[in-house]
């Protein structure tokens, strides 16, 4: 008998200068502060039943290197679960200093493409650490916090990952992202399906239909790739979308 396994339900805290935002389709002049306090942030989504968290340091994806730190110890310490950090994430030192200061996982972007062995060599000496993100404009990956658009196509770059023992690939569609048009679920499922490595969605969830539809394409115990999780973040913050209700959702879809 096979057994999906459980959606992953990610809570996203974007951060810029220390606050709690989220940007318009990627762009720093279009962001909404939901507040100062991440680790407050952190600990309110804990409480709702989150596991994981999904942590992105925006002003480090275009400096191209760590610049909210401080807030980023401060949500792992808040939050008793699993943290992911996205963001400016491109050297060996950067990795493992995150790892070190108890990040579950790290997503690297922009080095992906720049420099696939630097991942490949994290995705070795890290098992199940690393996630690819594959953030797309058109179908074409965009990189340094999505201010540029490369000639590489999303599953093109997807497939250079096949065999890096990554643990799974991260997944936006940047025009949706903080727009509310709903979750690229077709894209989403293409690219799961298009690969062997699970699949994380993310931008423009609007409301419990998307953790709903997403939910019936979870990955199979056992087998490689799948949808694994979505990451959602101004519905919850607008109130469109309850977490407690998601997380629900993504658990009664398993069964």
């Amino acid at each position: 008998m096979t057994r999906t396994v459980p959606l992953i339900v990610f809570p996203a805290i974007d951060l810029k200068a220390g606050q709690v935002v989220r940007l318009a389709e990627g762009d720093m002049d279009r962001a909404t502060v939901y507040g100062d306090d991440p680790a407050h942030q952190a600990d309110l989504f804990a409480r709702a039943g989150a596991q994981h968290l999904h942590v992105v340091d925006l002003d480090g994806a275009f400096a191209g290197e760590s610049v909210n730190g401080d807030a980023v110890r401060s949500i792992v310490s808040a939050f008793p679960g699993h943290v992911q950090l996205g963001g400016g994430i491109r050297t060996r030192n950067s990795v493992e200093r995150w790892f070190d200061l108890g990040v579950s996982r790290v997503v690297i972007g922009t080095a992906a493409l720049e420099d696939p062995d630097f991942v490949r060599g994290a995705a070795r000496d890290f098992p199940g650490g690393i996630v690819v993100a594959v953030d797309a404009k058109d179908g074409m990956v965009a990189t340094k916090g999505w201010a540029d658009v490369s000639t590489t196509s999303v599953v093109d770059l997807a497939r250079r990952f096949e065999d890096a023992g990554v643990a799974a690939l991260l997944f936006t569609d940047v025009g949706r992202d903080g727009l509310l048009k709903g979750a690229n679920i077709e894209a989403t499922v293409d690219l799961a399906r298009a690969v062997s490595i699970p699949v994380i969605a993310s931008g423009g969830v609007k409301g419990i239909d998307d953790i709903h539809m997403l939910a019936l394409h979870a990955r199979v115990d056992g087998e490689r790739g799948g949808v694994e999780g979505v990451i959602t973040g101004r519905a919850l913050y607008d109130g469109r979308l309850d977490l407690a209700a998601a997380l629900a959702v993504a658990a009664a879809a398993a069964v």
